[in-house]
């Protein structure tokens, strides 16, 4: 029987990432994966800049920016010609170090993952299966088969279900699954072409043609086609080659396709569990939720699922916060993922309808209004915020206290660069610290050295206020880098009391 602190159930990047959070914080993991392989082909390509962030806690933003495709904007066609341009470098100026979309195909992205995770000495389990657990309170027990038929038990603290849409982790703890599923059906291909739609940026056809995007890839005219297909073809959906997909979107856009490596169709649903955990089982990624790929926000959000539990499970099983710090997981989480679903499928179904009022509203109205509000500064840095995830927040939770400037407890961190130094670079660290954008109290000082808790003091500059935030103010960073107290007056005695109140040990 090999036992373990933490058995995870998918080797998605959901699961890796989850894995490789708690391997570096010295938790021991299994990691299992009923696919023999990793997937050599993949849907998602989006890195968002809140999860390159993230990633500068695992040393991989750096490799996956240099390893993708930067896209600098995205672009509105309609009846065959471009009718908006939104620059991402531009309106995320400012707001983080990676104003861009980042493009690196899942497949590749899980390679990296993999690697890195094998320095810690964990391995996928390949070809097992969850078959189901028990939660006996202290414990979980769960039985699991290889691919030889071989059964088992593992005895572990905690099991996370991050095995997808099908999860039995979910399944087994008889979560509802409520929501729907889009009447289209999606493809994807990966295609060698040309054409003005092949120019390193992302362009989306709003035609009433079937809906197309055209997403970039790393090389020269390489890039993945993600559309819909209806009518009579979508009732046969499993044997859709490229053949029967509408040339029309794809004509609109003028790309002409010279080869198609990689073809494949799906149908989407929206879905969000009716809870994220229960006892020492916990719902992660697709297993949790699932929704449209408008705005390429699902895996970034597993992966923001995997950081949020990570740490919370690190901090209980080493002794340092209470059982009930897990409560948060799902407070935090499960709003955010409502949130996701309905504002994605608004916006696919606004770019999918049908009828003459909305082709009318789509291919008429919204190419005058759009560029009309994006010339808006505004409204660009909103989207771009909301898109990159850098706008999500926990406020108003129980780990989430006070204001400073302009910014509250549960914010992420305002990014801020002066004088020479990146207040993120000590965001790489695991653990609890303090900022301060002023001075010091020797009070602050003095409390933080006596607990080994971090303090990065900034001099005073017009960017941290530009940023909003506070001069001379407290800023307590939970390990995931969000605010956990901002606190205006640098008062030691508003630490003391975080720490109290919850029982948690820095």
């Amino acid at each position: 029987m090999k036992a373990c602190d933490v058995l995870i159930i998918g080797a998605g990047p959901t699961g890796l990432v989850l894995a490789l959070w708690l391997s570096k914080l010295g938790i021991s993991v299994r990691i299992l994966d009923k696919t023999a392989e990793p997937g050599t082909t993949s849907r998602a390509l989006a890195v968002q800049a809140r999860t390159l962030e993230l990633y500068r806690q695992l040393d991989l933003a750096q490799a996956i920016v240099q390893k993708g495709h930067q896209v600098p904007a995205a672009n509105l066609w309609v009846k065959g010609e471009q009718a908006a341009r939104l620059p991402f470098e531009t309106i995320g100026e400012g707001l983080t170090p990676y104003p861009f979309l980042e493009i690196f195909p899942q497949d590749q992205h899980e390679q990296l993952l993999i690697e890195r995770l094998a320095l810690f000495g964990v391995l996928v389990e390949r070809e097992s299966e969850l078959l189901g657990f028990l939660d006996d309170g202290e414990h979980i027990t769960a039985r699991l088969i290889s691919a030889e038929g071989r059964q088992e038990t593992c005895v572990a603290k905690y099991i996370a279900g991050c095995d997808g849409a099908r999860s039995t982790v979910r399944k087994t703890l008889d979560f509802d699954f409520s929501g729907g599923t889009y009447q289209q059906v999606f493809y994807v291909a990966d295609v060698d072409a040309e054409g003005p739609a092949l120019n390193g940026e992302l362009h989306v056809d709003l035609d009433e043609a079937d809906f197309l995007a055209v997403f970039p890839l790393a090389g020269t005219g390489r890039a993945r086609l993600i559309g819909t297909v209806r009518d009579e073809r979508a009732e046969h959906a499993e044997t859709l080659t490229f053949e029967d997909v509408s040339s029309r979107a794809i004509d609109h856009l003028k790309v002409q396709v010279h080869k198609v490596n990689w073809f494949s169709s799906y149908r989407v649903h929206h879905r969000v569990a009716e809870y994220f955990y229960r006892g020492r089982a916990f719902l992660l990624g697709d297993a949790a939720h699932i929704h449209s790929p408008a705005g390429g926000q699902g895996m970034n959000t597993g992966i923001g699922d995997a950081i949020n539990l990570a740490w919370k499970l690190a901090a209980v099983l080493t002794g340092k916060a209470p059982e009930s710090l897990l409560e948060t997981y799902e407070a935090e989480r499960i709003g955010f993922a409502h949130k996701l679903v309905s504002t994605t499928d608004r916006v696919f179904s606004f770019v999918t309808a049908d009828g003459p009022i909305a082709t009318l509203v789509r291919t008429r109205l919204a190419p005058l209004l759009f560029p009309k509000l994006t010339s808006l500064e505004p409204v660009r840095e909103f989207m771009f915020r909301t898109i990159s995830q850098i706008t999500l927040n926990y406020r108003l939770q129980f780990l989430s206290s006070g204001t400073a400037g302009h910014v509250q407890g549960g914010d992420r961190l305002p990014w801020a660069a002066a004088n020479g130094v990146d207040n993120f670079d000590s965001l790489a660290n695991m653990k609890w610290q303090v900022h301060v954008y002023g001075t010091a109290s020797e009070a602050l000082v003095k409390w933080c050295s006596e607990r080994g808790l971090p303090l990065q003091v900034f001099d005073w500059a017009p960017a941290h206020e530009a940023a909003g935030l506070g001069y001379n103010a407290l800023y307590l960073l939970r390990p995931d880098t969000y605010v956990a107290l901002a606190e205006s007056s640098g008062n030691v005695q508003a630490l003391e009391r975080y720490f109290s109140e919850r029982s948690i040990t820095p």
